[in-house]
């Protein structure tokens, strides 16, 4: 039986029933979903031009990536918040907004050190929008609406990750009306318009039924844990190692350790913390988190290393080396569309086939880099990033679905904080260590034993990914 969905949100006709997500408002939301991640890859291609035009030294470069992640994984919990105490869809129209007007700033930075800062306040606005669609989703939509809603979100990330760094090779070359590396930027201003109309016409308002007061402790103890942990990391290498980057890490124990005593003692006191630890006694959220972490660090971590093998090394240009992915992009949409039939059937068994796929993909694509070096693009990249993106497009969109399959509905906004907190967390995790690795390596092995070096520490961590999926629940609830 085919199922109709409207173009208009509607309302049931009980006055307490909440909203339902029509077609057009979940169109809009997952627009809303993609913009910032597109955003975490689309400079990756562009920081080449980025630092010579604006005569940025790599640490500064660096920030560019890191400023954004940074902000984006420390206030994503805080904007879950937010939502669900004064309304998702306000927070998802000023969230997108902001994201426009900064946005805007961002392409239109006189310097590197502006550009930072606008990259950073981009972040924010990320983090006050995304997890308004996870919540939505969860507050509007049941049932087999909910499954294939959280399908096309998960297809919808794991494509706007490949995506953004296709399209900012595209955008950078293309030198629309003179503005080179500015259109990054740039173009995000006309689709915030778009979705902004769009969001105010099918976008439903949904709130908790019981909104906390924001936990300012735990915020504060959380951006503390995150900061400590992934800025000396990220500007570490580039920086020289100073003294200040091994206090910080040595402080991100102690900072993590308070914060999960303080949300401990909230949850015992029958407040809501920020980050409940009751939350992670349903098993499916738990072991699904647990498994987003290896996944996006290699994720991340391979889509910035790449990018920088393929331009400084192979001497390809910003289309070339993005293109070089577009097998990747293709494939990882066509096996998302036959997920949810595939997990219908067979369950999250699908998950460490998934994983099995992937790692075979980036053993060709190693291989490939091993043998054709320095004549390494789309074609000798193909068969792997085929493989690799129908391995993905089986791991990525199930697993975001099993986190929030049980997670209650007056939850909502705090469960998909937390999953998507964990989620850029371990994206911008990954730049920080695959890519400092590989940096490192460069020296002193060649930009070709380093990405072959590099390369071969992601397949063990697919290999981790796979180990972990087997403890899966075998359905979604």
């Amino acid at each position: 039986m085919t199922e109709t969905i409207t173009s208009r949100p509607v309302r049931t006709g009980t006055p307490e029933a909440p909203p339902a997500l029509g077609g057009l408002g979940l169109f809009t939301v997952l627009l809303g979903a993609a913009l910032p991640l597109v955003d975490f890859f689309i400079v990756n291609v562009a920081l080449p031009t980025i630092g010579a035009d604006l005569s940025a030294s790599e640490a500064v470069l660096e920030l560019v990536v890191a400023g954004y992640g940074v902000a984006y994984a420390v206030l994503l919990v805080l904007g879950g918040r937010l939502g669900d105490l004064f309304g998702r869809r306000r927070l998802f129209l000023g969230g997108m907004a902001a994201f426009g007007l900064t946005s805007l700033a961002c392409g239109l930075a006189p310097d590197a050190w502006s550009l930072v800062a606008a990259r950073v306040a981009q972040g924010a606005s990320a983090a006050a929008m995304l997890p308004q669609v996870l919540a939505t989703i969860q507050a509007t939509t049941t049932g087999p609406r909910r499954a294939r809603a959280m399908s096309l979100y998960g297809a919808t990330a794991g494509l706007s990750m490949v995506a953004g760094q296709i399209l900012g090779g595209v955008l950078v070359a293309a030198d629309i009306a003179g503005t080179g590396w500015r259109s990054v930027f740039l173009v995000n201003v006309p689709v915030v318009l778009v979705g902004l109309f769009l969001a105010a016409r099918a976008v439903p308002e949904t709130r908790s039924a019981r909104p906390e007061p924001v936990d300012v402790p735990g915020t504060f103890l959380l951006a503390a844990s995150i900061l400590t942990l992934l800025v000396p990391l990220t500007e570490g290498r580039a920086a020289g190692w100073p003294l200040w980057t091994w206090v910080s890490l040595a402080v991100f124990p102690f900072a993590a350790a308070a914060f999960y005593a303080v949300e401990r003692r909230a949850d015992r006191a029958g407040r809501t913390p920020l980050v409940p630890p009751s939350l992670f006694a349903i098993v499916s959220l738990r072991r699904g988190l647990l498994l987003i972490v290896p996944f996006s660090i290699g994720f991340s971590g391979f889509m910035f290393v790449i990018a920088v093998a393929l331009q400084q090394g192979a001497g390809l240009g910003p289309v070339a080396a993005g293109l070089a992915l577009a097998p990747l992009a293709v494939v990882f949409f066509l096996f998302s569309l036959a997920g949810p039939r595939l997990v219908a059937r067979y369950g999250t068994r699908v998950v460490p086939v998934g994983a099995a796929l992937q790692g075979v993909g980036l053993a060709l694509m190693t291989l490939a880099a091993w043998r054709s070096w320095p004549d390494l693009g789309l074609v000798e990249l193909l068969p792997g990033a085929a493989v690799a993106g129908a391995g993905q497009a089986l791991q990525l969109p199930v697993i975001l679905r099993v986190v929030l399959s049980e997670v209650p509905a007056v939850r909502a906004g705090v469960g998909g904080g937390v999953m998507v907190t964990t989620q850029q967390a371990s994206l911008a995790l990954g730049v920080a260590t695959l890519g400092t690795l590989f940096l490192s390596l460069v020296p002193g092995m060649g930009m070709r034993d380093a990405l072959v070096t590099t390369l071969l520490v992601q397949l063990a961590g697919v290999a981790l990914t796979g180990l972990l999926s087997l403890r899966l629940p075998r359905t979604i609830a």
